[in-house]
């Protein structure tokens, strides 16, 4: 009896699932437990794993295609066994590419009548003669030819008998006579060569940004402050720590440390709106935006409070390799309370960045700035950078998110106290 195999929910926003990759194609032997199929969802490219034996009958979608969550992916059954059945009953799957070809059979007969209508153009244009017994031109082309400051007796002429035609006067190579139009006018009249455009398909993970992150920044109200802070002391516990460990300590992993005492310290940051209550969580769970080329991943540094600066360092090493391969599990995005993204590697100085739901704020961290600053009377050099915290108003009031930006600051500013 024939098996039907379909789309499986693979994260717990999922929608539908592109097809990225098959492992298999029809008329090989399945067992149960292979592989045979790469799926990409809103969050990672997820496995999809066959969990009958047979031989692989159908395979409906093809590579690059999107399925809606229980839509049907592939059959597999005996070897000749009759399907029809079940391939009538998901004729919808194959509908886009139909669609396709009815649209572009509607289009068609439209573009052949534009194809029509701009060869009668060019033969009117052909035929109008402007010579006064003399000179054979289209008006068009005299008249960019006047536009240019083109002398048309020059121009040797491709039309019936010799007429000067608009394409002519484009491919002109001589110099303008300079009578007609001033040079600012013929400089507006050049023509340049057109760039191809393209049109790039929006990746499942995409969507999904694009959704949730319209939602939060009109759902959310948002409200944003910054703090300027002096780093050369984190500066020189980052260079102590490194030359004494293995591990490498980056400026971020010290952030994510400060921002998870100070989330210890001000409930309300670390909180979720909840409708009808505000949940105000009790570990601390910082993710970390990491860039990739479809857009955003947040993996999780759980319970960040607890950790040392090497076991986050370790953390999220890690999970950014796994996220830029994109082999992040769901359940290593999932359970933020607070969200943390630095662009200063990339020489931004300030930002202000859109919460990351159901998180109740999001903290943008900037590059670390060589700048004078004022010490004692004297003008010496300094090491600042700046930080934006993205607040959700129902949550949090400027008071609060003004107080945890100054423990932050005070943290980074006094990084041994973050060792105790």
């Amino acid at each position: 009896m024939a098996i039907k195999i379909e789309m499986p929910k693979l994260s717990d926003t999922m929608e539908e699932g592109v097809i990225a990759k098959w492992n298999v194609k029809e008329g090989d032997k399945i067992s149960a437990g292979d592989i045979i199929a790469e799926v990409e969802t809103d969050k990672a490219t997820m496995d999809v794993e066959a969990f009958d034996d047979g031989t692989l009958l159908k395979i409906i979608p093809a590579e690059g295609d999107a399925v809606p969550l229980g839509g049907l992916i592939a059959v597999i059954g005996e070897e000749g066994e009759d399907i029809s059945d079940i391939l009538d009953g998901a004729g919808g799957s194959t509908s886009s590419s139909s669609d396709d070809s009815a649209t572009k059979d509607e289009k068609e007969p439209e573009e052949k009548e534009e194809d029509k209508s701009e060869e009668k153009d060019e033969a009117k244009e052909s035929t109008s003669d402007t010579d006064n017994g003399r000179i054979k031109a289209s008006p068009l082309a005299k008249k960019i030819a006047e536009d240019k400051g083109i002398d048309i007796a020059s121009v040797q002429g491709s039309g019936p008998d010799g007429r000067v035609v608009k394409k002519d006067i484009e491919d002109y190579k001589g110099g303008s006579t300079g009578l007609s139009k001033p040079s600012s006018a013929s400089s507006s009249s050049k023509t340049f060569e057109s760039l191809e455009s393209k049109e790039v398909k929006v990746s499942q993970m995409r969507k999904v940004i694009a959704r949730r992150l319209s939602e939060s920044k009109f759902t959310n109200p948002h409200f944003y402050e910054t703090v300027d802070i002096d780093m050369k002391a984190a500066m020189a516990a980052r260079s102590s720590m490194n030359e004494a460990n293995d591990v490498k300590i980056s400026f971020n992993d010290i952030v994510v440390k400060a921002c998870a005492i100070a989330l210890t310290r001000h409930q309300a940051i670390n909180s979720s709106w909840h409708d009808d209550v505000i949940k105000e969580h009790g570990d601390v769970h910082v993710a970390v935006a990491v860039a990739i080329d479809e857009g955003l991943m947040t993996p999780v540094i759980t319970h960040a409070d607890k950790k040392g600066l090497a076991e986050i360092s370790a953390n999220t090493r890690e999970l950014a390799g796994l996220a830029r391969d994109r082999k992040l599990q769901p359940e290593q995005m999932e359970g933020s309370t607070f969200t943390i993204s630095n662009l200063g590697m990339f020489g931004i100085e300030e930002f202000t960045a859109i919460i990351n739901p159901p998180n109740a704020c999001i903290l943008a961290v900037g590059a670390i700035r060589d700048v004078p600053v004022v010490e004692n009377g004297v003008v010496v050099p300094g090491k600042r950078m700046k930080i934006t915290l993205s607040s959700d108003h129902r949550i949090v009031d400027g008071a609060k998110a003004a107080q945890f930006l100054n423990t932050v600051k005070n943290l980074l500013e006094n990084p041994l106290s973050m060792l105790l």
